[in-house]
């Protein structure tokens, strides 16, 4: 069992297909590979190529924009610098957001505003994950539109939500190979609206939970993204779409593997709307999963906020309390 394959270049010939085919994956499975997107190969090159060669420089260039640093969970985490479920995960990473002034005063998700950290040992970097941000958020919102449409028959119905202000995430992920834990990162769901990743080609390691204690490999293909659905979107369908678990399984050793998520979400404080869908939709929805562990809020910021303290409790205590 494999991934479905979706071609988001037929929607503008055949609308009526490709929406029924988008509802079907994501409905069924949570995931999906995204080819006719429309991003540059070269572009997509470009970007993993930027990715090695930051994760390449020596450990005080890349502690230069330590994590730790930033009251808004921006920058460099160091390997073994992020949890999930409480375990650690065996990566390194960035995490780069919208370039935004800080609030003063900021209470809860509001500290989640405000600059990234870029590295002055590799000045490409930020006008290359600048344009990046700027082509993958066009394909989210395509995509979004289309659910909208194909869900409600209103393909604007989200579009308030990212009007002003965004609260996209990028992660420039590095798995390096290891022998002391199975964890590259722990089984969770995203909790933003949907995630477009770009994995290095012939690499290994993503898995998509498919049933109880039963997963599937999502190896990547050359040219696509892999998709799947946030929570968000699970609360907006009332679990017709549901945020499906996922995990990364840490290389062997000798080998590593460069992932870049690309999550996209609306403005901080925006309120997904809670969507009516039609009757032959809405007897197929499975409702909003409810585990106690893990609250779902239909306001983005505070799952957000939920998300990026539990990940980084260091940096959540050293400037949050």
């Amino acid at each position: 069992m494999g991934l479905p394959i979706i071609d988001l270049s037929t929607a503008a010939s055949d609308p009526a297909g490709f929406e029924s085919a988008l509802l079907d994956a994501t409905h069924r499975v949570g995931f999906f590979y995204l080819v006719g997107h429309g991003v540059p190969q070269q572009q997509i090159d470009e970007i993993l190529a930027l990715a090695r060669r930051f994760f390449a420089l020596p450990a005080q260039a890349k502690e230069e924009i330590s994590q730790l640093e930033s009251p808004h969970f921006r920058g460099y985490s160091r390997l073994g610098g992020e949890l999930t479920n409480s375990e650690v995960d065996w990566r390194e990473q960035i995490d780069i957001g919208p370039e935004r002034d800080v609030i003063e005063n900021a209470q809860g998700y509001w500290n989640l505003q405000g600059p990234n950290l870029w590295p002055s040992a590799l000045p490409e970097l930020r006008p290359a994950f600048e344009k990046w941000d700027a082509a993958l958020s066009e394909v989210g919102l395509e995509l979004l539109r289309h659910w909208a449409h194909a869900l409600t028959g209103d393909a604007t119905v989200f579009d308030d939500a990212f009007a002003t202000a965004p609260a996209t995430l990028i992660k420039v992920v590095r798995y390096p190979g290891t022998t002391q834990t199975s964890q590259g990162v722990g089984a969770h769901k995203d909790s933003g609206v949907l995630t477009l990743l770009l994995v290095e080609p012939d690499s290994t390691g993503l898995q998509v939970e498919a049933g109880a204690d039963e997963w599937i490999d999502a190896p990547p293909l050359k040219g696509a993204f892999i998709v799947n659905i946030g929570e968000l979107l699970e609360v907006a369908t009332g679990g017709f779409l549901r945020a499906t678990r996922h995990r990364v399984l840490a290389p062997a050793p000798g080998t590593d593997r460069i992932s870049i998520p690309y999550f996209l979400n609306p403005a901080l404080d925006a309120r997904v709307p809670t969507l009516a869908l039609p009757p032959d939709l809405a007897q197929l929805s499975r409702g909003v999963e409810e585990d106690p562990a893990n609250p779902l809020y239909s306001t983005y910021g505070e799952n957000a906020w939920k998300s990026r303290t539990r990940a980084h409790p260091d940096v959540a205590a050293r400037h949050h309390g």
